[in-house]
């Protein structure tokens, strides 16, 4: 893939200082603005690398800042993950279901980012634990893990989860492999229905625990009954339960996951221009065939945006529930494994970690001979450009 011509980091570095001194920002979101850009720079320090197999010429790398928001640091950590998923992949059709929250939430949701995540992720488990326990719709204890997005393809605040559920799951006593009755896997307005009640009655549960802010255009929801009539109000709409078909057994699903798990609000390579005013990208339009357009706002806007998805310190955005929790995945995937009749996979350290970097001569796995300190690797940055001059 060719390197784009504009990058998050150019925006942040040439606009950044200006937007800080204008808006009143969170301490992680000023923390994802300095990482980024100094990103891959001199600031973070280096590394000389050097191929053992051709001997290619030395080259110094600058450091990157590995801020689970940056744009250019998601490969390695998106590799590193889909290995460990490799190794736990079901010879099952894999489906995709994505739970939404409606509109009428956002405002609450944004203000109250940490408690209405949490909540958010624990109801869409809860729905599909429920839902699929019950012998109508499949009878069987299921494995699945979610991914939190954000964000629309324009950048605009969108919460909603990515669900990847294995087709079928454990009968009670785990002497059986049950498959799905339904090609969607399980009923999407069964799905609606209960994680609508669920969330409903999480938020009411949240109000009455003091757990919730209320500031600005939904300041007026902090009082009892206001918050009440506003409950109801959520009854009076479907919520938005979107299953895909099944796309596949495992290579498909290692397809899936490099696209979906470590994305973050926009990538550069939908960044089209940057003229030190307005940012124009790319985005698709949903409601409209999913036809790609352009968009160009301000940077300050843009910003704003591209700020909105930083998520709370520590806050963890890709989960695992029922056979696939963390606390029990071993054992109940060695049984799945079993009852699908699959072959033995390979421990851990039989796996190869892929390399940071390639040679481009040979394209042998390049090897790390020295670590510079970001004053180090700014001397050889001045060294080198004097001797490129004389």
């Amino acid at each position: 893939m060719t390197r784009p011509t504009v990058e998050v980091a150019d925006i942040l570095r040439a606009r950044g200082n200006d937007f800080i001194d204008r808006h009143q920002l969170r301490i992680q979101q000023l923390k994802v603005i300095r990482a980024i850009t100094r990103c891959r720079t001199a600031a973070l320090g280096g590394h000389v690398d050097t191929c053992p197999q051709c001997g290619s010429d030395q080259t110094i790398s600058y450091n990157s800042c590995r801020n689970r928001h940056c744009p250019k640091c998601q490969n390695q950590a998106r590799q590193r993950w889909i290995a460990a998923r490799q190794r736990e992949l079901l010879t099952a059709r894999y489906f995709h279901v994505v739970f939404t929250l409606p509109h009428e939430l956002q405002t609450l949701v944004f203000q109250n980012q940490a408690e209405l995540y949490n909540l958010l992720f624990q109801t869409v488990a809860d729905t599909l634990l429920e839902v699929a326990r019950d012998p109508k719709h499949l009878g069987a204890k299921i494995g699945f893990f979610c991914i939190l997005h954000t964000w629309g393809q324009n950048l605009l605040f969108h919460p909603h989860i990515h669900c990847v559920i294995p087709g079928g799951g454990l009968s009670a006593d785990h002497s059986q492999w049950i498959r799905p009755q339904y090609p969607f896997f399980l009923p999407v307005k069964v799905l609606g229905k209960v994680f609508r009640g669920k969330f409903v009655h999480g938020l009411r549960r949240a109000f009455r625990g003091k757990r919730l802010s209320f500031a600005g255009q939904v300041q007026h929801l902090s009082e009892a009954r206001t918050f009440s009539s506003f409950i109801r109000t959520l009854f009076r709409q479907d919520w938005v339960v979107y299953a895909k078909p099944a796309f596949g057994g495992p290579e498909q699903v290692i397809r899936y996951l490099g696209r979906y798990t470590h994305r973050v609000a926009i990538s550069n390579h939908r960044l089209v221009s940057f003229d030190g005013n307005d940012v124009t990208f790319l985005w698709r339009d949903y409601a409209h065939g999913n036809k790609q357009k352009k968009m160009t706002v301000s940077a300050e806007e843009f910003i704003r945006r591209f700020l909105v998805h930083v998520l709370p310190k520590g806050f963890v955005r890709i989960r695992h529930f029922g056979f696939l929790a963390n606390f029990r995945r071993a054992g109940l995937l060695e049984v799945c494994r079993r009852l699908l009749q699959m072959t033995p996979v390979l421990p851990p350290e039989q796996l190869a970690d892929s390399p940071s970097r390639i040679c481009p001569t040979c394209r042998a796995p390049m090897r790390v001979i020295e670590r510079l300190k970001p004053a180090e690797t700014m001397w050889r940055f001045v060294s080198k450009c004097f001797a490129d001059t004389s």
